[in-house]
């Protein structure tokens, strides 16, 4: 079982066990916006800066670009929970 299902599941368990179910609708956004900036995006890039020349007082450094691939999976996953968690919200009220 992967991390996001794990989570969405703890999440509709707390829902369910301590908060009213209006906050349920409220929670659903939140993996199905991050499941459709996943689906989109697939990843995310950042930049490092790296020294590549060190002498005495002539420094040379260089940017760096890294990469973080997310596959689609994820953001299906991400997506499906949000939407499992509206429908169960919408069912119990």
């Amino acid at each position: 079982m992967s991390d996001q299902v794990i989570a969405t599941v703890f999440i509709h368990w707390t829902l369910q066990s301590s908060a009213p179910m209006k906050s349920s609708p409220i929670l659903a956004v939140v993996p199905t916006t991050v499941g459709l900036i996943a689906l989109a995006y697939q990843g995310f890039t950042y930049t490092t800066r790296e020294k590549t020349v060190d002498l005495g007082p002539i420094q040379i450094s260089a940017d760096k670009e890294h990469t973080i691939p997310l596959p689609p999976i994820v953001g299906a996953v991400a997506l499906a929970g949000g939407i499992f968690l509206l429908v169960v919200g919408r069912g119990k009220s």
